[in-house]
């Protein structure tokens, strides 16, 4: 069986790492390597949708990133114990004629033995920003380790 380490039970460092992989993961873009990070039985709450297993996470993460477009995300740790992980996080992104939102979410996260999520659930607040108010400017793909975090910027 594949593992995603680090593995539970989680140490304060761990589920920061741990953090910083799914950040970067999702900061990709890429639907079918973001989801190997998840077990092939997990369960979502991500918005009004409840996608079950690996195959309806993926093509809700196709319909979002086709949608959410110049997607740059960064996420904080909020909490952890044992095998779960509490989770803060912000992205911007625009749509198709040009709007920019920053999206604000709370995720809760519990993992396998193996590191991988069985569980995420997911609240996110969409709030319209205009271009110039944009704090996410990184080229797209992975955050610098040099950037702000969300506490940094005030977020």
């Amino acid at each position: 069986m594949d593992t995603r380490p680090p593995l539970p039970p989680f140490t304060r460092e761990t589920a920061i790492e741990k953090i910083r992989l799914a950040e970067d993961g999702w900061n990709s873009c890429d639907p079918a390597r973001v989801v190997l990070a998840y077990s092939p039985d997990t369960v979502w709450r991500n918005r009004a949708e409840f996608p079950r297993g690996r195959a309806e996470a993926q093509a809700l993460l196709e319909r979002k990133w086709a949608r959410e477009l110049d997607y740059r995300l960064i996420k904080e740790l909020w909490a952890f114990d044992g095998n779960r992980i509490a989770v803060r996080f912000v992205y911007e992104w625009h749509d198709e004629a040009g709007n920019w939102f920053r999206s604000h979410g709370n995720e809760n996260w519990e993992f396998d033995e193996q590191g991988l999520m069985t569980h995420r659930h997911a609240s996110i607040n969409d709030q319209p920003i205009k271009a110039e108010d944009r704090k996410f400017h990184w080229p797209l793909g992975r955050r610098p380790d040099d950037h702000p975090g969300l506490t940094e910027l005030g977020l």
